[in-house]
């Protein structure tokens, strides 16, 4: 599906495994940097063999140039959304959520409370929060926000 912006998505293919690994890597150092460059890269490692080719995930291109992807869990649960840092602001990351909501209707997300521009950025698409968890999946002392989008 090609959008206004001249960006394509595309349904995920194992061969973009490694350069989807490398987005996570360069966004999640803009948008976690409070989670220390050992722990993002150890994470990476987990990102290429276990989560993408466990989730349902989606692809953007602009260009020919692969540059994003969502990631979804459980069918309607994002579990990544990632996008080059080159090309944050563009309407990516929002075509990809839109993309996601005309597929599986209503979405869920957790975000990281310290990730300012990630809640900023769900509340613009219409998510609201629904609960705050104290600790994040791997028990740490981080703040973590659950948002819903409604169909």
């Amino acid at each position: 599906m090609t959008h206004a912006h001249g960006a394509t998505i595309r349904a995920y293919s194992a061969t973009d495994r490694d350069r989807l690994a490398d987005i996570w890597l360069e966004a999640s150092r803009v948008g976690h940097p409070f989670l220390g460059e050992a722990r993002l890269l150890d994470q990476q490692a987990n990102v290429r063999e276990d989560y993408l080719p466990q989730a349902e995930n989606w692809v953007i291109e602009l260009d020919g140039r692969t540059v994003g992807f969502i990631g979804l869990l459980d069918n309607d649960f994002i579990g990544g959304l990632f996008i080059d840092p080159a090309c944050h602001g563009r309407g990516l990351g929002k075509a990809l959520v839109l993309h996601a909501a005309r597929l599986k209707g209503a979405l869920d997300v957790e975000v990281y409370a310290d990730n300012g521009p990630a809640l900023v950025f769900y509340r613009r698409l219409g998510f609201a929060e629904t609960q705050r968890h104290d600790q994040d999946e791997e028990e740490r002392p981080l703040q973590v926000v659950r948002m819903r989008r409604p169909a």
